[in-house]
């Protein structure tokens, strides 16, 4: 077994070459009691008697194995007192916590502990917090998600470094096995104390570390090293999926209030893992991405994304969230609020609507003789102005709305011709309608006109109606 001057040699190039130790630099280690933490404090402590650098030990006592939880805690105090460490530590109360909201234990451990180790980070104004996370960690990980069914992502196991709120996460053992630690601490002298829950099958880490890996290693005696690899390999292909991903949410996702909006056809040209990621990255933006990103939403996403029928649809994604498909275009976002109404009366005298509610704005122009305005410009339409009944009105569509489109016979529903000049639904309440007096709706911008007051030879007075779109 290598010396503990080799053991620091080799930890400490490793700290350097990774950058998260370096002259000044104050990182925190979390420090349980147990010996893989113990470990990782006692190799800390020799790269500190060499080179200038601060180490604030975290401890937090859960409170969950009584007196001993205490020890565990005394166990550290006394041991950073010898070592002359400066000490935080923080007695969590979880069985009364639990008692009192009903949560997972183990995931509202995990979260108070975290709380409590980012608090220590930001006051002594660390950059770097380190856990003694080691290879048989990552083994166990891995063997778990598989079984309970997992991606790339998943297969990359506990990740060596991550960024969480503005602080790096740095699992400086994960390379080293347990036995090596074991090994370590018994022959360098390093206290440690030994966590009587571990033996607990209740606790499904512990099932898979006593009972399922000893029984595959009856198939594979290297089974640990196989599944730290496959971490090892899984994260680079991770990683670079990831950058991928990214690379197209930047080019084709594009925001849309509280969402996002993407072309289908390009969506449609991507990979179908990329397409996964991307639809998951979205997702991920939501106020409960744990929640959003279950491998069965994820899915009726991309199923509704690539059918071709119905070409319009609305999905219930979960949390408020949904998936609105029109035509070629895809929302993923919150959903929206009641649909929009609004009415603008024009009299004879109007000669500009601005239209608040979406930013259009409409002009009316009155011209002596008959103007039959730009041919083909659908953003334009000319009335003979004595054969319309005033006051009219600019609204929205309302239920039952119809129009005598000029050169048809008979009449055709505005919710009809809004499906065949395809405006997605989510448009349709926003589009602005020309009626008059009588309720005839006289002309749809950008869509069509109706049959009535047609400017012609015998017209005296024109009234040209123009509408400018609002902007995106």
């Amino acid at each position: 077994m290598r010396p503990q001057e080799e053991w620091v040699g080799e930890f400490g190039h490793r700290a350097r070459a990774d950058g998260w130790w370096r002259d000044g630099a104050t990182v925190v280690a979390a420090v349980s009691g147990g010996p893989d933490s113990m470990a990782l404090l006692h190799l800390l402590k020799g790269l500190a008697d060499g080179e200038p650098g601060r180490i604030v030990v975290a401890h937090a006592n859960h409170q969950f194995r009584g007196a001993e939880s205490d020890a565990e805690a005394e166990l550290v105090r006394r041991t950073t007192t010898e070592w002359g460490m400066p000490l935080e530590t923080v007695c969590l109360g979880m069985p009364e916590f639990l008692a009192e909201t009903g949560m997972n234990a183990q995931s509202a451990a995990r979260e108070k502990r975290y709380g409590f180790l980012m608090d220590v980070s930001k006051k002594y104004g660390a950059g770097c917090l380190l856990t003694a996370h080691h290879a048989d960690d990552q083994a166990e990980t891995v063997l778990m998600r598989v079984i309970r069914g997992t991606g790339i992502g998943g297969l990359a196991g506990i990740r060596y470094r991550r960024g969480e709120q503005q602080l790096e996460l740095i699992r400086p053992l994960l390379r080293i096995t347990k036995c090596e630690l074991l090994d370590y601490c018994k022959r360098n002298g390093v206290p440690y104390a030994v966590d009587s829950s571990n033996v607990d099958r209740h606790y499904f880490r512990n099932a898979v570390r006593l009972d399922l890996m000893p029984l595959l290693e009856q198939y594979n005696p290297r089974l640990k090293e196989s599944l730290t690899r496959l971490a090892d390999m899984a994260a680079a292909d991770d990683d670079y999926m990831e950058e991928q991903t990214l690379r197209v949410f930047r080019e084709a996702v594009f925001p849309s209030g509280e969402g996002f909006r993407l072309e289908r056809r390009r969506f449609r040209g991507l990979h179908v893992a990329l397409q996964r990621r991307l639809i998951k990255l979205i997702l991920n933006c939501s106020s409960n991405p744990r929640q959003m990103l279950d491998f069965r939403q994820v899915e009726e996403v991309l199923a509704a994304l690539e059918q071709e029928r119905p070409t319009t649809l609305l999905l219930d994604i979960g949390d408020g969230w949904v998936m609105r498909r029109e035509y070629e275009e895809a929302y993923i976002g919150p959903a929206e609020s009641a649909p929009m109404r609004f009415a603008y009366i024009v009299t004879e005298a109007t000669d500009k609507i601005a239209i608040e509610e979406t930013g259009a704005l409409v002009k009316l122009e009155r011209m002596d003789g008959a103007i039959r305005g730009v041919r083909d410009n659908r953003d334009e339409a000319c009335f003979d102005a004595d054969s319309l009944e005033y006051p009219l009105r600019i609204r929205n569509r309302l239920p039952g709305d119809r129009m005598r489109p000029y050169g048809l016979n008979g009449t055709k529903k505005v919710q009809d011709m809004f499906v065949d000049a395809k405006v997605p639904p989510t448009l349709r309440d926003k589009l602005a309608l020309l009626v008059d007096a009588e309720g005839r709706v006289l002309w749809i911008p950008g869509i069509r006109r109706s049959g009535h007051a047609l400017v012609g030879g015998a017209t005296r007075r024109t009234l040209r109606v123009s509408y400018s779109a609002p902007e995106n």
